[in-house]
């Protein structure tokens, strides 16, 4: 049979599909590079695994990121407005002006002649050289722990005390410097700094990863992942945990992301005391972080703040336990972190970011709730103000309980009763008084956790009371009978 020519429309169908099957690599290879351009700021949002509090180069200026981070740093530089909510904000208000109770309560103590509302990141630093309570106290290098851009001062420090200056030992020069610079003189340390908290505090600055680098964040959650407190919405801890406690718990390689968009702001956000007289910057968290625990430990180590000046109680002092009572609210439980609420992300063109200007959900609900709260902004208004107008009623009757004890504890010193018979109602005194200055001095009115809030201000009630009863069962000498 003779041979027979190839057909030509088959020869074409050959070629326009070879054609289309290349045209179709071709613009998957567009996508996918396009993707990738897209999804390149993603990226650099992933959770941190630097080791320990390191710092990278020694930059502290809050603009050192430049162009890596201009977007949050132009949010950052917003944290200079000021606004008011109906219980807060960042209006520098004199809280002693508008709750005149607490002069009576903070008597004897620097708060009790300067107590403002903070105000936003950018005056952390200026704010605490302007306070009136370091004119009147003499503050120590501790207080910088967490008003300013600090990590280079404590390894310059360290490296001035004689630690190796290679990197095998920046961890030990951080711990170092982190210990002389508490101990100093606040004068003194301060000419250590510049700058308030910048973007290096919570970023490594060559991958822009979350980080924590506050040398007593690092110390307390080792103490807290090593008691026995149930911590439900720190989940990396209870794994560490349930792996059989093997080393010490590391937040910079354990942490997941979400964890860390909580770390990074409860580094801060918490309460603390200056232990010894090294004055070293603790968050006692030995035995867990509700308000009791935290008591308990400060009872078992024998610390006081101040001895109040009339009814003579050994008391403590609340500074700002955000993440403690954050840890107790339904947000934490739900895996919501501080950021979600505080730092909400939004685009700025074609770049979805974490807004830096960091404030109070009320000025942004639309970003900050109504991405998991369907309803109106108008109905989450109102149940925000249920929660704190609830907290701030429950807070002033605790507040006139707790006067009401500090009166009764007064007189009968002044009728002569003895010292020792007054230590029952003081200690109630202490104990009422720590529970409502935990949740005044938590910046939130009981809404990070609004339950934990009411039940801390309900015993803060009760313990009041009970220390009226306790004062009234006391009896003069006179009337006893004994000699005066």
């Amino acid at each position: 049979m003779p041979h027979q020519p190839p057909d030509s429309h088959h020869c074409s169908s050959k070629i326009i599909y070879v054609f289309i099957t290349l045209a179709f690599a071709a613009a998957t290879v567009g996508v996918v590079f396009l993707l990738k351009k897209c999804h390149a700021p993603k990226r650099r949002g992933k959770t941190t695994r630097v080791s320990g509090s390191g710092n990278n180069g020694g930059h502290h200026r809050p603009c050192y990121l430049g162009e890596k981070l201009s977007a949050s740093i132009r949010c950052y530089r917003r944290t200079v407005d000021i606004e008011r909510t109906r219980h807060g904000g960042s209006e520098a208000f004199n809280r002693l002006e508008e709750y005149p109770r607490w002069r009576e309560i903070f008597l004897g103590y620097a708060f009790g002649i300067d107590y403002r509302e903070d105000r936003g990141h950018a005056y952390m630093l200026s704010d605490q050289d302007v306070t009136e309570r370091i004119k009147i106290v003499k503050q120590p290098g501790a207080c910088l722990h967490c008003h300013a851009s600090v990590l280079p001062a404590y390894r310059e420090s360290g490296l001035k005390a004689g630690i190796p200056a290679n990197e095998a030992h920046r961890q030990e020069q951080i711990m170092k410097g982190f210990e002389m610079v508490c101990a100093m003189p606040y004068n003194d340390a301060r000419t250590l700094v510049s700058h308030p908290i910048s973007c290096i505090d919570c970023h490594d600055p060559d991958t822009l990863q979350l980080r924590v680098t506050r040398t007593a964040f690092l110390n307390a959650l080792q103490a807290l992942a090593r008691s026995n407190s149930p911590l439900p919405h720190l989940p990396s801890i209870e794994r560490w945990r349930k792996d059989g406690r093997k080393g010490e718990y590391d937040v910079n390689t354990m942490a997941t992301r979400q964890e860390m968009r909580s770390f990074a702001c409860g580094q801060c956000h918490v309460e603390y005391y200056f232990k010894g007289e090294g004055k070293l910057v603790t968050y006692p968290w030995h035995k867990g972080m509700r308000a009791e625990q935290i008591e308990d430990y400060y009872d078992e180590t024998g610390f006081k703040d101040w001895t109040h000046k009339t009814s003579g109680a050994p008391l403590l002092k609340a500074q700002h336990p955000e993440f403690e009572m954050w840890s107790q609210g339904i947000h934490a439980r739900s895996g919501v972190s501080c950021a979600d609420c505080h730092m909400p992300y939004k685009r700025e063109g074609a770049v979805k970011v974490s807004d830096h200007h960091v404030r109070s959900p009320l000025f942004n609900l639309s970003n900050a709730c109504q991405t998991c709260h369907h309803t109106t902004e108008s109905e989450l208004m109102a149940r925000i103000a249920l929660i704190q107008d609830t907290t701030r009623d429950l807070m002033s009757r605790a507040e006139v309980a707790v006067v009401d004890l500090i009166h009764d504890l007064q007189k009968a010193q002044e009728s002569g009763i003895p010292a020792e018979q007054l230590k029952a109602a003081q200690s109630l005194h202490r104990k009422a008084q720590w529970r409502l200055d935990f949740v005044a001095a938590e910046n939130s009115m009981g809404f990070h956790a609004p339950q934990e809030a009411a039940r801390i201000l309900g015993e803060a009630i009760d313990y009041a009371r009970q220390g009226q009863l306790e004062a009234l069962k006391l009896k003069t000498p006179a009337t006893t009978g004994d000699k005066p």
